[in-house]
């Protein structure tokens, strides 16, 4: 322990000596760790900030879309979900406890007093807010009564009331869209921003309000979200609403899914892999930066060892033994190349910060656990690693040769 602690008092020793080229034989360690951590804690940040999108689902919706490749959309070909299959499920699948079908005529523009706005209409049910977990801050939602009356009614996002000037409470305000007048009766939860888009430009009217304004000649894009009875046979509705929806498109036995289902924790782990192989695939290109600040730790520990030849020559001949060189020399290496780790840590996680603060919406830099203790272990390796040859250069010198070096 007494070697070891006087081979770290003599690096540092030799670092402090020679300030500036210890600075700039860091530097390439410095530049790596720091372009790794800027790159890991960006893409972490965003990917938090994706998952917490899906949290307030809880993992216990399963939402059924109609599935499309691209390919055969290009020759024509979409599939669509039918309204039919809303009453199929509601009263085929008993493992559901409610369900939502959602469709979109798309952008739309909406009209208030001279102003006007484009927002995403989307016509719903009453049991939208409690299969979605998102619910009315002002006012109300659509209730039963509205959609069969199919009334005119609407509720709105925060965006809309910002870009229509309307009033901080705008329930009894009426917005025109589609050449009909609509009564908001209500205002949603804010969602805020993600990707620099928007969550609050939509505007919500009754399912029967939406089938009727599109006409019998227009199939719109139908989803159906679903909140489930029990969630420890999630798997099992998945596979029931599946053979009900087989059935119910008069699919074969040999004829793949025109659908699919989706569960919300699904979306949040694709996110997370695709999160996952970015930021290794970024880690890796910008990790180069870390072997070519290891070569040239190697470089100028080479040249420390020349320089030094005499004094390893004097520590030889009163007693110092060839592993003791090797240790003092290897140690050097190691506190040079953590010092530039740690430094490149704190570089890099304020770069983080401050990339993430200019670009507009984007969420705060997240810089994980393992980030840290992975720059910090692979710093103390290329040290290990690019310190070997010098160091054993160093222990193998013979003392008479080596005080006879001028």
């Amino acid at each position: 322990m007494n070697l070891f602690l006087e081979s770290v008092r003599s690096a540092l020793a030799s670092i402090r000596a020679h300030r500036l080229r210890s600075f700039l034989t860091s530097l390439g360690i410095i530049i790596g760790v720091a372009s790794v951590i800027t790159v890991i804690s960006l893409i972490q940040g965003l990917s938090k900030s994706v998952s917490d999108q899906f949290e307030g689902l809880g993992g216990n919706g399963l939402t059924i879309r109609p599935h499309n490749e691209f390919k055969e959309v290009m020759r024509g070909k979409i599939n669509y979900l039918r309204f039919e299959d809303v009453e199929q499920l509601r009263l085929r699948v008993e493992e559901i406890r409610d369900l939502s079908p959602v469709f979109s005529p798309g952008f739309s523009e909406v009209r208030f007093t001279g102003m006007s706005a484009t927002a995403q209409v989307m016509a719903t049910s009453g049991s939208y807010q409690e299969v979605n977990q998102r619910y009315a801050r002002l006012g109300r939602f659509i209730s039963d009564s509205d959609n069969a009356g199919a009334r005119r009614v609407a509720v709105i996002g925060e965006k809309l009331i910002e870009d229509l000037h309307l009033p901080p409470n705008p329930v009894g305000q009426f917005v025109l869209y589609g050449n009909e007048w609509f009564k908001i009766v209500g205002v949603m939860e804010k969602r805020g921003e993600i990707f620099g888009m928007s969550q609050d430009n939509y505007m919500i009217i009754p399912f029967k309000t939406g089938q009727s304004l599109i006409g019998n000649n227009t199939r719109p894009q139908l989803s159906i979200t679903v909140a489930v009875r029990d969630l420890t046979r999630l798997d099992e509705t998945r596979n029931h609403i599946r053979s009900v929806m087989r059935v119910a498109h008069r699919l074969k036995a040999d004829e793949r899914d025109d659908f699919e289902i989706e569960s919300a924790d699904q979306i949040a782990k694709s996110f997370d892999k695709l999160s996952t192989t970015v930021t290794l695939v970024m880690g890796g290109v910008v990790g180069i930066a870390l072997l070519v600040g290891g070569i040239g730790i190697m470089n100028i520990m080479l040249v420390s060892v020349k320089e030094r030849t005499r004094e390893i020559g004097i520590c030889k001949a009163i007693g110092a033994r060839s592993r003791d060189i090797l240790l003092q020399f290897l140690i050097e290496a190691v506190t040079l190349s953590l010092l530039g780790g740690l430094l490149g840590l704190i570089i890099g996680y304020a770069l983080g910060i401050g990339i993430a603060a200019m670009i507009p919406d984007f969420p705060p830099a997240v810089v994980p656990w393992w980030a840290v203790a992975l720059s910090v272990l692979f710093s103390g390796g290329v040290g290990v690693v690019f310190g070997v040859v010098p160091a054993s250069q160093a222990a193998r010198l013979d003392p008479i040769d080596a005080l006879r070096y001028e």
